[in-house]
């Protein structure tokens, strides 16, 4: 699964990088977004919960975030 490391990135870099992971994903495919910014994880739920993607959200460490994106149609 490839990774995305945006530490440091602010809004609206990690949600451009996803995005143009996202067109790259066929059905059942996955990438992971790791940010240091709870905003992201926010902006990325709310753009990414249309019913495309399944998101799974996890907070590995304080303040450190793992967004896993699997495409689901």
């Amino acid at each position: 699964m490839k990774k995305i490391n945006c530490f440091g990135d602010f809004c609206p870099i990690p949600l451009l990088k996803a995005q143009n992971e996202c067109r790259e994903l066929k059905k059942d495919e996955s990438f992971m977004l790791v940010t240091d910014h709870s905003c992201t994880v926010e902006t990325l739920s709310e753009y990414f919960n249309q019913g495309h993607y399944d998101l799974l959200i996890d907070e590995v460490i304080d303040g450190v975030w793992e967004m896993t994106f699997t495409r689901i149609d």
